[in-house]
């Protein structure tokens, strides 16, 4: 099958957007004659009108639309293309970050704030899994995956993890459910709300084996802004980092239970080694070095 001629969509392009025949073949250097004649031949592969007349204007047809939303599009991969593969123009590319669908909210927002500041950086947040967001990663469909564990080298050994922070895991909730003079009462009398994030959920495991209790678990949650409603509601304490309730926390909504829990969680920033990473990962991450393959 004989494909488009891209040179005949780019002549559409340049009408569609003039709105006027002769106004377009200024720009591009051609006759009128000629340029009627290369629309012509675009209209005749894509079996379609592309323009009606209304006076000395040509306005799109329906198919007219379709064509100029898809031109658009390809062209504007090709400026992005261009500016990737030169270096230049690099806050036009989409930013494309995944995060772990457990990550807290707050700290992707502290994350991504000096990103988020530059109008000229679009950015595209997905989250999911770790091992689908990695697999994007590798494939080049991400730029960077925020995570709460570095990347396992047997799956995925190309991979650069970035440490960004390390923060307590701590005990939070309503005031009322914070009237016990030890963590084991605490932990006996309360119900929890325990996130399903595996360093959170290794640390709570270890940490009522070694108080011998079996506390109450109202809620196993994958997702820390329903952590933080869980707890708001004073259905239960959770076990999060501060940085997941930082509003309530700072409203007096929350307080944390003063216990030491002796659990940490990390938070890793994961980039793959390239030779053209996007220009925004320095400023996110000043303090790592973005090493590319020789």
């Amino acid at each position: 099958m004989i494909g488009i001629n891209y040179h005949h969509l780019r002549y559409f392009h340049e009408v569609a957007h003039e709105g006027n025949l002769t106004r377009a073949a200024g720009n591009l250097n051609l006759s009128q004659s000629a340029l009627s004649t290369q629309i012509k031949q675009l209209e005749a592969r894509l079996g379609h009108d592309l323009f009606t007349r209304k006076g000395r204007q040509l306005e799109l047809t329906e198919a007219g639309r379709i064509a100029l939303d898809h031109a658009d599009r390809i062209f504007s991969a090709g400026d992005e293309l261009l500016a990737t593969l030169q270096q230049t123009g690099g806050g036009h590319q989409p930013l494309r970050v995944g995060a772990l669908s457990t990550l807290s909210r707050n700290f992707q927002l502290q994350f991504l704030r000096p990103a988020l500041a530059d109008p000229s950086i679009n950015i595209v947040l997905s989250s999911g899994s770790s091992g689908l967001l990695l697999q994007a990663l590798t494939s080049l469909a991400l730029d960077v995956v925020l995570t709460t564990e570095p990347p396992h080298r047997d799956s995925f050994s190309d991979l650069v993890a970035h440490r960004l922070d390390e923060q307590p895991v701590g005990l939070y909730g309503v005031p009322e459910r914070l009237n016990h003079p030890s963590l084991a009462d605490t932990l006996a009398a309360e119900p929890v709300i325990l996130p399903t994030e595996s360093s959170i959920r290794t640390g709570f495991d270890g940490l009522v084996a070694r108080l011998g209790v079996a506390p109450r678990v109202v809620a196993e949650v994958d997702d820390m802004a329903m952590v933080r409603l869980l707890a708001r509601e004073g259905l239960g304490l959770a076990i999060t980092p501060a940085v997941v309730l930082a509003d309530e926390l700072a409203a007096g909504v929350l307080r944390p239970a003063p216990f030491d829990l002796d659990i940490q969680e990390s938070f890793y920033a994961v980039t793959l080694p390239r030779k053209f990473p996007h220009p925004a990962l320095a400023r996110l991450l000043p303090g790592a070095s973005i090493p590319v393959p020789r």
